[in-house]
């Protein structure tokens, strides 16, 4: 893409006066010869040879010290990329903006992005209105700043989205444009690791300050009481004690999760790109879950593809986090003789696997990804529990939300394992959708992009 023209660089000008130079010279010696009666042919010979001498030297200066002596930078005899591909290079997003009068909203225009600009923006190479690709006022008055106030301005800029980003847009003057017009450069600087790792730090404090009240004063509770009438109390005492431990394990747990969040969410606009074959992973994770569904007298129903089926591109740690969480939750709920049942299957649109299985259950989006994928891995952990009522399933991912009244057995959740299953799933660029009805049971589906050799593989099974 041409860059404007303030941007771009001036061809050097011809030097039109050591060709006029050499040319009046040659002529004034052969005047000269004339005159004197002496335009002899050797004479001749030699005047035209200074007229040649000095025709090649003019030509030299012209084409080789003409940039210098017009004040323009010299340039190499060998091929340079030109200034706009240096310009499109460049990591930040850039933006020039062209704009007459300051009442003519529809008059701002975007002349130039670079590459990272129209990767941000979403735009072509061509020109286009500025209120078409950013509609932040704030941003826009940082702009009209610079172009009509002649000051550098600066604002945030946010995306909104499932991978939100945070921007800071700095708007810089660069005078007028050979129609008159006005410009001004736009840059933007990603600032969201940043504000994610300000508002993760944030969160935690507030959270966990929270959520560790309740154990600490339990805790501070029993020990005084054990200091005082309940210290000679055998009974007593090994009661209080168990109640101690308890909590204790409670309050290990929610730093564990708390931590755990944290990660997820400082690193989530970062994709993995692992290799992980989710078969197999949900196979560890059942694995691993099978004595606690022993106790509990519940049956784990898997029905998995065969290996190299459901490779993605992930963190397996998380992957097999999501499965066990999902899982656990499902036993926690599940009547005892009951089963649970996991399910995946590959090949499935976003529609398809954002469609869920039962029209009898009311089902809730819970996370959607950004852009569609081709082909997803899906993964399907149902229960037969008492399932969820219509009004508590859009929290449901809320950190510590907890739906009252039921019963989720003896060891209780910290609140924040949906919380988790959202925050990989996003990490992954997938999906997550609920179905649940009171007395039906619930079904919670993960659905997570294919590799391409797993989509041409699933697509040669079948």
């Amino acid at each position: 893409m041409p860059l404007p023209e303030p941007l771009a660089p001036r061809r050097p000008e011809r030097l039109w006066w050591p060709l006029a130079a050499a040319g009046g010279a040659g002529l004034a010696a052969v005047a000269v010869l004339a005159a004197t009666g002496r335009a002899e042919l050797m004479a001749s010979l030699t005047a035209l040879a200074f007229v040649a001498l000095s025709a090649g030297l003019a030509l030299f200066l012209t084409g080789r010290q003409g940039p210098a002596l017009t004040g323009e930078p010299a340039q190499d005899a060998g091929p340079q990329a030109p200034f706009a591909e240096v310009v499109d290079g460049l990591p930040d997003p850039l933006l020039v903006v062209s704009a007459m009068e300051a009442d003519d909203l529809t008059g701002r225009r975007y002349i130039f992005a670079n590459r990272s600009a129209r990767e941000l923006l979403r735009v072509g190479p061509s020109q286009g209105l500025l209120i078409s690709v950013i509609r932040d006022p704030q941003v826009l008055e940082a702009i009209d700043e610079a172009l009509f106030g002649g000051i550098a301005a600066e604002s945030v800029y946010e995306i909104a989205g499932v991978q939100a980003r945070v921007l800071r847009a700095q708007a810089r003057p660069l005078g007028a444009g050979p129609d008159g017009s006005r410009l001004a450069l736009v840059a933007f600087r990603d600032e969201t690791e940043l504000r994610r790792v300000e508002r993760t730090r944030v969160d935690f404090l507030a959270n966990a300050s929270h959520e560790l009240r309740t154990p600490l004063a339990s805790l501070s509770g029993f020990i005084e009481t054990l200091r005082g009438h309940a210290r000679e109390d055998e009974g007593a005492r090994d009661r209080f004690l168990g109640i101690m431990q308890a909590q204790a394990e409670r309050m290990s747990r929610l730093i564990d999760d708390l931590m755990s969040l944290s990660r997820i969410e400082l690193n989530e606009h970062v994709a993995p790109d692992d290799d992980v074959d989710l078969s197999c992973a949900v196979r560890d994770a059942v694995d691993a879950a099978a004595p606690l569904a022993r106790a509990r007298g519940v049956r784990l129903d898997s029905t998995l593809p065969e290996r190299g089926l459901a490779c993605i591109a992930g963190d397996r740690d998380q992957i097999i986090q999501v499965v066990q969480n999902l899982v656990d939750n499902a036993l926690k709920y599940s009547p005892d003789g009951g089963a649970v049942s996991i399910a995946l299957t590959c090949g499935a649109t976003a529609a398809q696997a954002s469609a869920g299985e039962r029209s009898d259950l009311t089902r809730l989006s819970l996370l959607s990804p950004d852009h569609a994928a081709e082909a997803y891995a899906v993964l399907r952990i149902s229960d037969q529990g008492a399932g969820i009522a219509r009004e508590h399933l859009p929290r449901l991912t809320e950190r510590f939300y907890r739906v009252e009244g039921q019963k989720s057995g003896e060891r209780a959740g910290t609140g924040l394992g949906l919380a988790i299953v959202k925050h990989i799933a996003n990490r992954h660029r997938g999906g997550l959708l609920v179905e649940s009805g009171e007395g039906r049971g619930t079904t919670f589906t993960v659905y997570l992009p294919l590799r391409a050799r797993a989509q041409a593989a699933v697509a040669k099974a079948s």
